[in-house]
């Protein structure tokens, strides 16, 4: 790769033997000048890649953030007023001849695609050690809410969709804090969403929604062959909500061991190999020399010219 216009006349003073003030300079340092140089161009390279990808993901996570709350605090102001949000055993009284509210009708599309376009769209972003996984859930999520809207189960389903709306939001703006380099603030909405995480996905699903779809629609309706498939789909969904606490749970423990809360296991900028970063630095690089994050690369840069200036030593 040719040095760039702005580097030309550096490059050849480096092959010259002589530094940008004119002197003379080692020639045994050379070579290795030459070579800084040529590595110069892949340095800037490296790093305007990996600045775009952390924009693009704040983008995407305003976007995200922004959606989970309104879709929540509509979603939870419309339950407000319905009798099945205090009394769950209201979901299946009358099923399956239930009317579609326009409010319900409004947030069951608006959710639906959604998750289509999370689903899609799972392709093109920055690919995650957890992409399996989001996949199937996404999927889960879609065969739920179009298996419920077709069977008339939208009641319960709006419950399964408010809880699962409660804590997003939280993340999301953890995230934005971590890429704007609040740490305080990104700890504490962590924290924050680690306890929603839990009380909603892992107490309020399996003992509200569950306890409902499982065992009152079977006293009440008695059992009907949609049951199955419905159940276990929600059962997929809480097999996920635990894998994905165990994820939290690694992130709290990294915490509490480092200080600090660190990246996003699932890795936010992601090679499609899934290779993890190691947690130490390389032998010979003192992890108190190497500086936070610079422009949005996650340090990708810093580690860049390390290894420029291991090729200068040589």
């Amino acid at each position: 790769m040719a040095c760039p216009s702005s580097w030309t006349g550096r490059c050849e003073r480096f092959s010259a033997g002589s530094d940008t003030a004119g002197t003379k300079i080692n020639p045994a340092h050379t070579l290795s000048s030459a070579r800084a140089c040529r590595l110069m161009p892949l340095v800037f390279t490296f790093n305007l890649s990996a600045g775009l990808s952390t924009q693009r993901l704040c983008f995407l996570s305003r976007w995200r953030f922004t959606f989970y709350l309104c879709i929540f605090i509509y979603g939870f102001q419309f339950l407000w007023q319905t009798p099945w949000m205090w009394d769950t055993r209201h979901c299946w009284y009358g099923y399956p001849y239930q009317v579609m509210t326009p409010g319900l009708y409004r947030y069951y599309v608006t959710e639906l695609a959604f998750y289509w376009s999370l689903m899609f769209s799972q392709f093109t972003d920055i690919k995650r050690k957890d992409f399996l996984i989001m996949f199937v859930h996404h999927l889960a999520t879609v065969s739920l809410i179009s298996f419920s809207y077709v069977n008339n189960m939208a009641r319960v389903g709006s419950l399964v969709m408010c809880v699962h709306d409660a804590s997003d939001f939280l993340l999301e703006a953890a995230k934005q804090a971590n890429y704007a380099k609040y740490q305080r603030l990104c700890d504490f909405l962590f924290i924050v969403f680690s306890v929603a995480f839990f009380i909603t996905r892992l107490v309020i699903f399996p003992i509200w929604v569950l306890n409902s779809t499982m065992f009152e629609s079977w006293a009440i309706v008695g059992p009907y062959p949609s049951w199955w498939l419905f159940n276990t789909l929600l059962l997929v969904l809480q097999v996920l909500h635990i894998i994905w606490f165990y994820l939290i749970g690694r992130i709290a423990v990294k915490a509490m061991l480092r200080g600090k809360v660190c990246n996003d296991v699932r890795s936010d900028i992601e090679s499609s190999s899934g290779e993890e970063e190691p947690d130490t630095p390389p032998e010979g690089l003192k992890a108190s020399h190497i500086p936070k994050a610079e422009n949005g690369t996650n340090g990708h840069c810093v580690a860049t010219k390390a290894r420029v200036q291991n090729h200068n030593s040589l």
